[in-house]
């Protein structure tokens, strides 16, 4: 690292009796980075470290059961992620912030927004869950029954080695399998803790089934109507459909869509200095926005009258 230059240092601070690590970088306003299923605040150094060169304070939690954090039984909705990201912002004396997610911190961004739109100032949803009910085959049969002992299997060492030997085989031989064994590689190894395993599984079916994605945001979308709002999606996204981020996209007022042609599910790993341009261009040219209970009282007042007159 050259002299001066900013460092992605992880940090620990007790809430609620159980370890929470963030990690942090940069000093300015503060962006808040949230990653998704089986990620962790690692995941995102290139983007934090290039952000606070652009001067941000970046925050990156590492989300109840995943990463350094610890693994308690518990809740592990969406809800209490987003109450875990307030409780550790207020240690910090942070109030406001920009919330990225990634994911299904894409999911954990929105309901911060939802709990909490004050502390708010824009919303970034990169290849986002909860915008739609599609998701790939592999996280429906992830939250199937049994599912469980499947992947403590899938998670010994050794396998998880010739997965990702398999893969770099295959990507030197210029195959598009090769990436995707990669990322499943990538994904299995932070699951080997049994700990680590069952808040995988709590997680994922606190937000998909069988079926496909069981938690959605479509309907209150229109709460965003005065955030500041880009949605982020890799075209090359085989989990979650590019689609529902260009759907939601059209119902948001003040929303920006982007995407990146040589990105798939993960951006900010697979082409991070693209996701960087975008972030620090809608940084740069959007005002932070100041939401107060009146203000959202009042939101909430006129979609209720609006649905009024068209019941009448």
């Amino acid at each position: 690292m050259e002299p001066g230059a900013p460092s992605f240092e992880a940090h620990e601070v007790e809430l609620h009796g159980h370890r929470a690590v963030y990690r942090t970088a940069g000093d300015g306003p503060v962006v808040v980075l949230i990653h998704g299923m089986v990620n962790s605040s690692r995941h995102w150094e290139r983007v934090a470290l290039a952000l606070a060169e652009r001067g941000q304070r970046v925050i990156a939690p590492d989300l109840i059961g995943h990463g350094d954090a610890a693994t308690p039984r518990g809740d592990y909705s969406l809800g209490a992620h987003a109450a875990m990201i307030r409780d550790m912002l207020s240690t910090l004396d942070i109030d406001r912030a920009t919330i990225v997610g990634h994911s299904l911190g894409g999911g954990v961004a929105m309901q911060f927004f939802y709990q909490h739109p004050q502390r708010t100032e824009r919303l970034v949803l990169i290849s986002s869950g909860g915008l739609g009910h599609e998701v790939s085959p592999l996280l429906r049969g992830a939250a199937l029954p049994g599912a469980g002992a499947a992947l403590r299997v899938a998670t010994r060492r050794p396998v998880v080695g010739a997965i990702a030997a398999a893969g770099n085989r295959l990507r030197g031989a210029g195959r598009a399998e090769g990436a995707a064994l990669q990322a499943v590689a990538r994904a299995l190894r932070p699951l080997e803790p049994k700990g680590s395993r069952r808040a995988f599984m709590e997680t994922l079916r606190a937000v998909i089934d069988r079926h496909g994605q069981r938690v959605s945001a479509r309907d209150r979308l229109y709460l965003l109507g005065e955030m500041q709002t880009l949605i982020v999606w890799g075209e090359r996204d085989r989990t979650i459909p590019l689609d529902h981020g260009r759907a939601a996209a059209e119902e948001i007022p003040h929303c920006r869509f982007e995407t990146l042609p040589r990105a798939a599910h993960f951006p900010h790993l697979e082409d991070p200095g693209a996701l960087t341009a975008v972030l620090a261009d809608f940084l740069a040219t959007t005002a932070p926005v100041q939401i107060h209970d009146s203000d959202w009282g009042a939101v909430m007042a006129q979609r209720a009258r609006g649905r009024l007159r068209s019941v009448a």
